[in-house]
């Protein structure tokens, strides 16, 4: 056995688990194929030949007076194309003939084109993109002929082995016939190379245009010489995956390779996989749980032989608790696409479940549903208390949808209570919601304010609000309000919100606090530096002034009283350059002390610096040659 094929079996032993699945949640729908036109009709725009001719090749022009100006284009972008002149000549061609061009091909050129099989072709992409342009022609190719390319086209693969190279071979050998069979040995080695992505996608290197080359390639490879399938149910489905991932491509040749993979993979009878998806956003109603899947192939189109049977397993999400461990799927429209469970007589509770999905063919999918349930208002209590309980609390009781005729009252000695009793619908039990809020609202301000209702032990709701203590929440503005009950939960189908009752609002302080402004330009934000620190007095500055010029002073004096020997001074170069330079350095760090910030002290000293080493060595090596003179003469 190969290598590559005992990489290919281990492949499809990692794989056997899901070997059954044969099923994607997706396909090429009505908006996608919409999208891929719009991409063809953009193309014929294009100054791009390569475009034109996948335009032409997907989509009739219906405006015959485009034809002509557009057969004109194409001949001038073949003239300008810096494309290989197999590759322009097919393209050119074939929009040619897509087209319905009135004007004949030049002679020129298919003289050129005919007599190519005869010369010594360079590449399988060349062999391809000759042989497909003579049939385009409607040339028949000489069985001599057709040896000689196919003997070509196995001694270039023993030189480019690549896999842009096999995909090109194998899309060749499928024009040439019995000749080229020996290219069905090659199908393995290029399979095995796919480069698997998160367990879910396969594709070749190099994207989408190499993957649906070798992909259409190898699949008719397999149909010409009569071989088995390139690629296992699993592969098959890894690769839909990646090609419907690619769904958004944006140019003409894009798109057409896309639709010609997904077609190419769809029309595999024994390992195509097929899209089971479920139909709407999987919410059912517990008065009528209908579960709506759609079966369909990789194209968004009926399957040409439907399932007769789809079975499913029913299995609550979150306890694992099996609800039904088979129920019927049946087919529901004419075109066979709509499957349907009614799971009324299950009689299945609020939450989420699964649906495992089995189909004759060894199709498996699993899908995911909610039962939403609806929530009932058992009671409903709402009232005003003192603050500090000295009086017994009054409480009105109000039946959902109605509200209360009379008005609340209350002052900021009190407190507004409310209590709610929320029961499932179905069942009576209490329920326990995502969302419980009370909303008050003042239409007079247009203001509202909204607290959240907590569950008690008794899962009951309850909100309690101090008058007193929340006026600031209302900027003190009294008046009447609106009490609201809102309810609401992802699981529910009638999540509500409900007029309660009017209070009306009394706040010992009868001022407004302003809110801040949310719109409108922002005042303009002015940088300050830090403010210096204060300059000590001027006494201590001129202090330690004197104190830093004590030592240049002390130096003087003791010169003075020593004297000072200028016997070796002398008026050479070197002496004056390292004396002016020193001096130089010296002044620099005086005006650095005085002005000079540190970049720009360095950027003159450097310079100065230079020169003063310079001169100094030279100074110091003359010094050196007197005594050594003087030393010899003595």
């Amino acid at each position: 056995i190969s290598p590559a094929g005992l990489t290919l079996i281990c492949v499809l032993l990692a794989c056997g688990a899901t070997w059954s699945a044969r099923t994607v949640d997706s396909h090429l729908g009505a908006k996608d194929l919409a999208r891929l036109q719009k991409v063809f009709v953009d193309g014929y725009g294009s100054s791009d030949l390569q475009s034109i001719f996948f335009s032409s090749l997907n989509l009739q022009l219906t405006d015959a007076s485009q034809k002509e100006p557009l057969c004109q284009k194409i001949a001038a972008l073949h003239a300008e194309s810096k494309l290989n002149s197999f590759e322009k000549d097919y393209y050119y061609i074939g929009a040619s003939k897509n087209l319905g061009c009135s004007a004949k091909l030049d002679e020129a050129l298919l003289s050129k084109v005919y007599s190519s099989l005869t010369s010594e072709l360079g590449s399988s992409q060349e062999i391809f993109y000759r042989v497909v342009t003579h049939k385009l022609l409607g040339v028949a190719i000489s069985e001599a002929t057709q040896t000689k390319v196919a003997k070509r086209l196995q001694e270039l693969l023993k030189k480019d082995d690549t896999l842009s190279g096999l995909g090109y071979a194998f899309n060749a050998a499928t024009l040439l016939g019995g000749e080229a069979s020996f290219i069905a040995n090659r199908v393995e080695d290029a399979i095995v190379q796919a480069d698997e992505v998160d367990g879910k996608l396969l594709q070749f290197e190099g994207g989408l245009s190499i993957t649906s080359l070798i992909i259409n390639g190898a699949f008719g490879v397999a149909k010409t010489f009569n071989k088995p399938s390139p690629v296992t149910a699993e592969q098959a489905v890894k690769f839909a995956n990646y090609f419907l991932s690619r769904r958004s491509v944006q140019t003409a040749k894009g798109a057409h390779v896309l639709i010609e993979a997904l077609k190419t993979i769809s029309g595999a009878e024994k390992i195509a996989p097929i899209c089971v998806q479920l139909i709407g956003n999987g919410q059912l109603e517990a008065s009528s749980p209908t579960l709506n899947v759609a079966v369909l192939d990789l194209l968004g189109k009926p399957l040409s032989a439907s399932p007769k049977t789809i079975n499913a397993k029913i299995v609550g999400k979150k306890d694992s608790v099996v609800l039904v461990e088979k129920v019927s799927v049946a087919s529901k429209s004419s075109d066979k696409t709509t499957y349907v469970a009614d799971l009324t007589s299950l009689k299945p509770a609020r939450g989420i479940y699964q649906a495992e999905l089995s189909a004759e063919g060894g199709y498996t999918q699993t899908l995911q549903f909610k039962v939403l349930g609806r929530v009932k208002v058992q009671s409903l209590e709402v009232g005003i208390a003192e603050s500090d309980a000295s009086a017994a609390t009054r409480k009105q009781s109000v039946t959902y949808p109605g509200k209360l005729t009379e008005a609340l009252s209350a002052d900021s000695t009190q407190k507004l209570l409310l209590k709610a009793v929320l029961v499932e619908e179905s069942n009576s039990k209490p329920l326990t919601v995502h969302q419980a809020f009370v909303r008050l609202y003042n239409k007079k301000t247009d203001k509202e304010i909204i607290f959240v209702a907590e569950q008690d032990s008794s899962k009951a709701y309850k909100f309690d609000m101090d008058v007193g203590n929340n006026g600031k929440n209302f900027n003190y503005q009294s008046g009447t309000y609106s009490i609201y009950l809102t309810v609401g939960d992802a699981s529910l189908s009638n999540s509500f919100e409900w007029l309660v009752a009017e209070v009306q609002l009394k706040f010992n302080e009868e001022k407004e606090v302003k809110a801040k402004k949310t719109s409108g330009p922002l005042p303009e934000i002015v940088h300050q530096f830090r403010v210096p620190d204060k300059r000590p007095p001027r006494i201590v500055s001129d202090i330690f002034t004197g104190l830093c010029i004590t030592p240049l002073v002390l130096l003087f004096v003791f010169w003075g009283k020593l004297g000072i020997n200028v016997s070796n001074l002398t008026l050479a170069p070197s002496t004056i350059g390292f004396h002016v330079g020193f001096g130089g350095i010296l002044v620099l760090f005086f005006v650095f002390w005085l002005q000079l910030d540190m970049f720009q002290t360095l950027r003159l000293l450097i310079p100065i610096a230079v020169f003063t080493f310079l001169a100094g060595n030279r100074l110091l090596r003359r010094l050196y040659a007197q005594r050594n003179s003087k030393g010899s003469g003595s």
